[in-house]
């Protein structure tokens, strides 16, 4: 396994490659002010993701799903690179899954990870961040009862539109559920955990009219549902016509909207976006894993 790390000019974000040959992923770790008040690991659980998001670097591309090992080891190595052997007193430590990959097609793997993860760090806050499959229903059932067993357990839904139809579009991935359907698993597993799913919304420009807040807050009740807002990033450091929009004051306009009727809203602008892609979805050196796999080449 070779392993490489990307540091941003910024000073607070950290881009991990992990290179077995067969696979490539990637994990980011992010401080806010100092690693004992805020950290945060976005972590791979697939290389490549089949979802095929049209924003997201990974493209179509899909290798295999990663291991528990593979999963947990980004986290472990990465707090032993940083030499955060004391993360266990960290006021707000973050595991998000969702880098590349997703979580609910390598259920049984991500669970597992998840179980290890909360043994070994009591006080991580473990989000599970998918976009709604199509999955046997005990898998949500799985989901609803391992949250309820382990409190730190969160649950996102990445939504990004206010219709199906052009959810469609932006996510062709077949077998995903629909908006009603996201409301409805988002309100059970909210009355069996007692906490609020959140609804991952990355704004490009076009999605963020008054028609798309009045759809949004008809289907999704800001007394279940909490609201990210996100950046689009170029899912190619070299594509200037890839997905974009990092029109802040914007983003920040339309959460105005929710937060003015009750909901509990964030914004997303990750740091290292330019200069090591630490952006959700700019994974630039998987993608270059890929192009020279396609190529013959060595990966």
């Amino acid at each position: 396994m070779k392993i490489k790390r990307f540091d941003s000019q910024e000073g607070n974000v950290w881009k991990y490659v992990f290179d077995a040959n067969d696979v490539c992923y990637e994990a980011v770790l992010y401080k806010y002010e100092e690693f004992h008040k805020r950290t945060v690991i976005c972590c791979s659980v697939q290389c490549g993701c089949p979802v095929g998001c049209l924003f997201c670097g990974t493209g179509k591309h899909f290798i295999r799903d990663l291991s528990i090992y593979e999963i947990v080891s980004q986290i472990t190595h990465i707090l032993h690179d940083q030499e955060l052997d004391n993360i266990k007193h960290c006021e707000r430590f973050q595991i998000m899954f969702m880098s590349m990959g997703e979580p609910l097609l390598n259920w049984e793997n991500v669970s597992g990870a998840i179980k290890i993860l909360h043994n070994y760090y009591p006080n991580a806050d473990l989000l599970i961040s998918t976009i709604g499959v199509e999955t046997p229903i005990r898998i949500y059932m799985e989901i609803f009862e391992l949250s309820k067993v382990i409190n730190k357990i969160g649950l996102q839904f990445s939504i990004h539109k206010s219709t199906n139809a052009e959810r469609d579009i932006l996510i062709p991935y077949v077998d995903k559920i629909t908006l009603e359907q996201i409301a409805f698993i988002g309100k059970v597993w909210s009355l069996i955990t007692g906490r609020k799913p959140y609804l991952n919304y990355c704004i490009d420009g076009t999605n963020n009219t008054v028609e798309d807040f009045c759809r949004l807050t008809d289907l999704f009740a800001p007394s279940i549902f909490c609201m990210t807002f996100s950046v689009i990033c170029n899912k190619q450091s070299n594509d200037p016509l890839a997905p974009c929009f990092r029109d802040i004051e914007a983003i920040k306009e339309f959460e105005q909207m929710f937060t003015t009727v009750g909901y509990d809203t964030r914004t997303f602008d990750p740091a290292g976006q330019d200069d090591i892609g630490g952006g959700c979805g700019m994974l630039w050196y998987v993608q270059d894993w890929f192009k020279n796999k396609e190529l013959g080449g060595s990966p």
